[in-house]
C-alpha cells in the first residue's frame, strides 16, 4: 500500500511542507495518500538552487551521471512491487499494465546511463577556401542549463522517465511538476535520486496546483520546459514561454489502417486493433482511436473485432484479470460520454460497449461516425474507436491525413509499395507497419507534428534538446 503521506523534494531534500494534497484510489474513489505541494515561494527557490547547481553539474562527470542512473536502476528493481502498486492505485491503471510501465521506466534509465558516457562532439573540416587554410573546428555539446519539466497523468512513470533520465545524463539541473492526480511515482523517484551524490540542486520535484506554477513556464532562468499533456495547455504554455527552448509532446487521434491484403492475420490485427484502443482505458496519446479498413476485410474485421471488444475485463485494476480499468475522473468520463452521445445523435451506431458507470467507461466501438464530429475531430482519450471502410489506399492516406494532429499510424500490409507510401505521405512524427500506433519503444525518436507538438523523446534525441553546440576554431600557427 501507499504511505500515508509523501515530501516532495526540494534541491535533492525531502520536505514535508503540508498534506495539502489529497490523491485518490482511482478505482474506489478514496483518498489513498496525502503529498506535499509546492508554493511560488517553495519553486522559486528550487529554480535558484538549480540555477547554483549549473557549474557542479557542468563538473560533474558523465561516468558519475553514468553511476547515478545505474543507482536507479537497481533500485528500481528492488521497488519494482511497490511502484507497480502505487501506480495502480493512484492512476487506476490494471496492475498488468502498471507492471509493464515499471519495466519501461527501468528501460529509460538503462538507455539513459548508455547514453550518458557517449556525448560526443566532431571535428568540422573547416578549410573550404583558401582564408580558412590551417583553421580547425571543433564542436561538444554542453548542457542547456536548467529545465522545467510538467508531466501527465497517464504514463506517471514513464513519462517522467523521458524528462528526468536524459536530463541527469546530460548534466543539467531540473525542476519538475508532476501531475497533481498522480504525483506518487515521481515522489519515489526523488526518493531513490536523493539516495545518490548529486550536486545539491540538481534536482527538484514539486507537486504544484497548475494556476500557481507560472514559474514553470515564465521564469527566464530555465533555458528549456519540456511539458508532456494536452494540446490546448501546451500551446499555451508556448506562448507564455518567452525565449527558452521549448519541447511539447501533447496529443492525437491516432488512426490505423487495414489494408486488403490482411484477410488471413485477423485475429492478430483484431488483437493488436483492441490493445491499442482499449489499453488502459485509451488513456494515451497514441491510443487508436481511427480504424480505416478496406472493404475486402471489413465485415470479416467489424465481427471479430465487436467479439473482441465485448470479451474485454472491466473492472478493479488490481485484479490481474481486469484489462480495462477506470478513466482519470468521473468527469473525464462524462466528457466523453458526451461526445460518444453527440456522435450518435448525428447518425453514427454503437456496436460494442457504450455504458458509463461513474469513472467507468466501458471499451466502445462506433461505426458510421460524421467526421465533423468532437468524437472524430478531437483527442478521445479514453477507451473508445471508431471503425470505418475504404476502398483506395490512397484515399485512406488522406482520410487519415485529415486531422489537426499528427503523432503516430499505424498500418497493417503485406505490401511494401504501401508500407514506403505511408511512410511518404501519412503527417505523422511516426509510421508503425503491422502495428498499431499504440506501440513505442524507449529509445526511439518520439514526437508528432501539426498540433500533436514539437520535437522528440527518446533518450538521445531528449539529451540533444538538453545540450548545445559549441564550437571551438583553433588556428594551426599565427
Amino acid at each position: 500500500m501507499l504511505q500515508t503521506t509523501y515530501p516532495y523534494y526540494l534541491a535533492n531534500e525531502p520536505v514535508a511542507a503540508n498534506t495539502d494534497l489529497e490523491v485518490t484510489d482511482k478505482f474506489s474513489g478514496e483518498v489513498a495518500t496525502r503529498v506535499a505541494m509546492a508554493d511560488a515561494a517553495a519553486i522559486d527557490k528550487a529554480i535558484g538552487l538549480a540555477v547554483d547547481a549549473m557549474p557542479a553539474m557542468r563538473a560533474y562527470p558523465p561516468f558519475k551521471r553514468q553511476a547515478v542512473l545505474e543507482h536507479c536502476v537497481k533500485r528500481f528493481r528492488e521497488r519494482y512491487d511497490e511502484l507497480a502498486l502505487a501506480l495502480c492505485i493512484e492512476a487506476g491503471k490494471p496492475i498488468n499494465d502498471s507492471k509493464g510501465e515499471v519495466t519501461r521506466l527501468i528501460d529509460t534509465f538503462k538507455v539513459a546511463a548508455e547514453e550518458s558516457v557517449r556525448i560526443d562532439g566532431e571535428i568540422v573540416n573547416l578549410q573550404i577556401s583558401p582564408r580558412a587554410n590551417g583553421y580547425h573546428g571543433y564542436v561538444k555539446r554542453a548542457p542547456i542549463g536548467p529545465c522545467s519539466f510538467i508531466s501527465p497523468f497517464n504514463f506517471p512513470l514513464n513519462l517522467t522517465a523521458h524528462k528526468v533520465a536524459p536530463a541527469i545524463a546530460a548534466g543539467v539541473p531540473f525542476v519538475l511538476k508532476p501531475a497533481s492526480r498522480t504525483p506518487v511515482g515521481a515522489l519515489i523517484m526523488g526518493e531513490i535520486l536523493a539516495e545518490t551524490d548529486l550536486p545539491k540542486g540538481a534536482f527538484s520535484i514539486l507537486p504544484a496546483h497548475r494556476d500557481g506554477a507560472d514559474l514553470f513556464t515564465t521564469d527566464e532562468r530555465f533555458k528549456l520546459l519540456s511539458f508532456t499533456g494536452s494540446p490546448a495547455v501546451g500551446w499555451e504554455l508556448k506562448r507564455k514561454a518567452g525565449k527558452k527552448k521549448v519541447i511539447l509532446e501533447l496529443g492525437g487521434n491516432a488512426a490505423a489502417i487495414v489494408d486488403g491484403d490482411q484477410g488471413g492475420k485477423l485475429d492478430y490485427v483484431v488483437d493488436r486493433l483492441a490493445f491499442g484502443a482499449f489499453y488502459q482505458s485509451g488513456q494515451s496519446c497514441i491510443g487508436v482511436q481511427r480504424i480505416l479498413a478496406h472493404a475486402s476485410v471489413y465485415d470479416a474485421l467489424r465481427e471479430k473485432l465487436i467479439a473482441k471488444t465485448k470479451s474485454l475485463v472491466m473492472g478493479d485494476p488490481k485484479n490481474e484479470k481486469t484489462f480495462v480499468g477506470p478513466m482519470i475522473s468521473e468527469s473525464e468520463a462524462k466528457r466523453l460520454a458526451g461526445w460518444m452521445e453527440g456522435a450518435v445523435q448525428a447518425g453514427a451506431r454503437i456496436v460494442a460497449g457504450g455504458k458509463v458507470d461513474g469513472a467507468m467507461f466501458e471499451a466502445t466501438l462506433l461505426e458510421s461516425v460524421k467526421r465533423d464530429t468532437d468524437l472524430y475531430r478531437k483527442e478521445a482519450f479514453g477507451p473508445i474507436a471508431i471503425l470505418e471502410r475504404f476502398d483506395d489506399f490512397e484515399a485512406a492516406l488522406a482520410q487519415v491525413n485529415d486531422s489537426d494532429f499528427g503523432l503516430q499510424a499505424g498500418v497493417f500490409t503485406d505490401s511494401l509499395a504501401h508500407a514506403h507510401r505511408a511512410w511518404d505521405a501519412l503527417e505523422v512524427g511516426g509510421v508503425l507497419i503491422n502495428d498499431v500506433p499504440s506501440f513505442r519503444v524507449d529509445n526511439m525518436p518520439y514526437g508528432g507534428v501539426k498540433d500533436s507538438g514539437l520535437g522528440r523523446e527518446g533518450v538521445r534525441y531528449a539529451i540533444e534538446d538538453m545540450t548545445e553546440l559549441r564550437l571551438m576554431v583553433m588556428r594551426e600557427t599565427w
